[in-house]
């Protein structure tokens, strides 16, 4: 049935749109797939924002490190695993480091202003990419992945099985993560942490368990981003600068909202590989920011906002 649908749909660009409309629709998937990734790396910002209100600017130097561990685990001769079981262990090596990361350096930082928190989480991300270039190096590298390389044949397009397999977890994820939030008790006790860290204490709501859960969940999110990264293409320590794009994907979607972030990581993905064909390949680097501030400009709250009084 699938086969017939590919033959039909390959028919009809052939008929009625043409080489132009395959360009786009190939433009079109790819920049799906980078913006599914910007939108996990998005939902890590939000997650923290939407249960402490904190800003981890280290979000994209935890994705890029979770790709190293992962990495790390699949290629390196001494622990050659394989893909499917350096996964999970990456995800709770990467969990375990956001959570420790919050009891032992984020917590101390308590009572203290956001921007000490927004400085001290840039500090961390040049650490983690220093730790990062000094054990695993500068070069860019690959990640041995079973879905790397691997193309799917639809009506005339050519699709990455990578970039399949990043759209479908992403949106796997954000509906995972937006009923947790929702309807969860855990998801209520991060609302009621964000809202009033005192009044959610004295409700008996335990907040620093909370914040250090949300770190964790972070972490796991980041490394997530990073392993579908790593299988599109190659990682470097410098990847972690994709948490700038993310962050500018999260504040177009609307920062407390958990598909919104999802949506501004399509937006941004999207727009940018053409502007990149049709324009110039340096200003799709630019179309992100030109977007964020349009938005600001337009709605500051963001597309998908949930502006709410907030509870004293």
């Amino acid at each position: 049935m699938a086969t017939r649908i590919g033959t039909l749909a390959s028919a009809w660009l052939a008929a009625y749109g043409g080489a132009s409309d395959l360009e786009s629709l190939q433009l079109l998937v790819s920049g799906l797939a980078n913006g599914c990734v910007y939108g996990l790396i998005a939902l890590g910002f939000v997650l923290i924002y939407k249960a402490t209100e904190a800003l981890n600017f280290a979000q994209g130097d935890m994705m890029m490190l979770g790709a190293f561990v992962t990495l790390g685990l699949t290629n390196d001769h001494y622990w050659a695993l394989p893909f499917w079981a350096s996964v999970p262990i990456a995800l709770l090596l990467m969990g375990a480091f956001g959570y420790v990361l919050e009891v032992t350096i984020l917590r101390r930082m308590s009572g203290q202003s956001q921007i000490a928190v927004v400085v001290l989480t840039v500090a961390l991300g040049f650490i983690i990419r220093f730790l990062a270039g000094a054990i695993w190096g500068h070069e860019p590298q690959s990640l041995e992945s079973p879905i790397a390389g691997v193309n799917v044949r639809f009506a005339g397009l050519v699709l990455g099985l990578d970039e399949v397999a990043v759209i479908l977890v992403t949106i796997v994820l954000t509906g995972l993560l937006y009923l947790g939030f929702a309807r969860t008790r855990l998801g209520l006790a991060m609302q009621a942490t964000s809202q009033n860290q005192l009044a959610a204490y004295y409700m008996g709501i335990p907040v620093k368990r909370v914040s250090a859960l949300i770190w964790c969940l972070s972490g796991i999110v980041a490394t997530a981003a990073g392993i579908l990264l790593a299988s599109k293409g190659s990682i470097d320590p410098n990847s972690g600068f994709l948490g700038i794009k993310a962050f500018a994907a999260a504040v177009i979607g609307g920062l407390g909202s958990l598909p919104g972030a999802l949506l501004g990581g399509l937006v941004i993905g999207v727009i940018e590989p053409f502007a990149a064909r049709h324009v110039a390949a340096g200003f799709s680097q630019v179309v992100p920011y030109a977007v964020l501030l349009l938005v600001l400009i337009i709605r500051p709250s963001g597309i998908l906002s949930q502006v709410r009084d907030k509870k004293v």
